[in-house]
């Protein structure tokens, strides 16, 4: 903010004395807010988006966008889905350079330095804006000649008897399936001889009869009516898992960043139905 330290320190003073409450713990070597500046500090923030939001709406999109916008999506759904998208937004904004990166890790959009982030999965940052987007079906999967080898399930609980192919990434500390049974969510913890970070891993290890993955049916629709991949308790399905597009508030006010936040949810909608 090319501010001294003391003219920061002579601000703060003066905020406390206004406000009447302490806001940060001083010693000599370290400095943290108190439980009020902490609360303060929120409440200002949710202020200042407030207002970058409300200049970000009414900001000239006439003129051309310019500059970079780093976007990530996983890997199935962002090849099939949002890759497809970007050639198109080009052409329309061609000074802007969208930079895509692909993981089916978690995403950090603030460490990361992401502009958004498209998302499966419940969202549990609050602090991020959140564009719904649809609500993927999910199917459990398998190719005939594992299911040869290795029999259908019958039900839910054959699963523990099976190859269940398993997404996981550094820092989960477990991994489930939930699936549907009688109307009602219910958690089946599997151990599996197979597991990558990698969802496309997954689906490439199913197509060579490895065992069994839980995929959303957009990904693996044209191996099912193929007959490469036949569903597996189709009466007791995975739950659905929802699709979003999640953002920083102050990213709507750079018109480009709203401008392809527009153009992606618009376009998976309109492929999506």
């Amino acid at each position: 903010m090319r501010i001294s330290a003391a003219v920061a320190s002579s601000r703060m003073a003066e905020l406390e004395k206004h406000l009447g409450v302490r806001l940060f713990n001083r010693t000599t070597r370290s400095l943290k807010p108190t439980e009020h500046g902490d609360l303060f500090y929120k409440g200002a923030t949710k202020i200042l988006d407030a207002i970058d939001e409300a200049e970000g709406s009414i900001a000239d999109l006439t003129a051309s966008p310019k500059g970079s916008v780093f976007i990530a999506a996983p890997l199935g759904i962002g090849k099939k889905l949002i890759a497809p998208l970007v050639p198109s937004f080009s052409q329309q904004y061609p000074d802007v350079n969208v930079r895509l990166r692909l993981s089916d890790r978690r995403i950090d959009i603030t460490n990361e330095g992401l502009d958004a982030a498209f998302v499966l999965g419940e969202l549990r940052d609050s602090e991020m804006r959140v564009r719904p987007i649809f609500e993927f079906e999910r199917v459990l999967c398998a190719t005939p000649k594992y299911l040869e080898n290795h029999g259908m399930p019958k039900n839910a609980e054959d699963l523990h008897n099976h190859h269940c192919l398993l997404l996981r990434f550094p820092g989960m500390e477990e991994f489930f399936w939930t699936l549907q049974i009688d109307g009602q969510r219910k958690r089946y913890d599997l151990i599996s001889p197979m597991e990558s970070d990698d969802g496309d891993v997954l689906t490439g290890w199913a197509m060579e009869g490895c065992g069994i993955v839980n995929k959303t049916r957009f990904e693996v629709d044209g191996a099912l009516k193929s007959g490469e991949l036949v569903e597996v308790l189709a009466d007791t399905p995975p739950t659905a898992i929802p699709f979003s597009c999640i953002f920083p508030h102050k990213r709507l006010q750079d018109p480009k960043t709203r401008l392809l936040i527009d153009h992606m949810v618009d376009g998976c909608k309109a492929r999506l139905g």
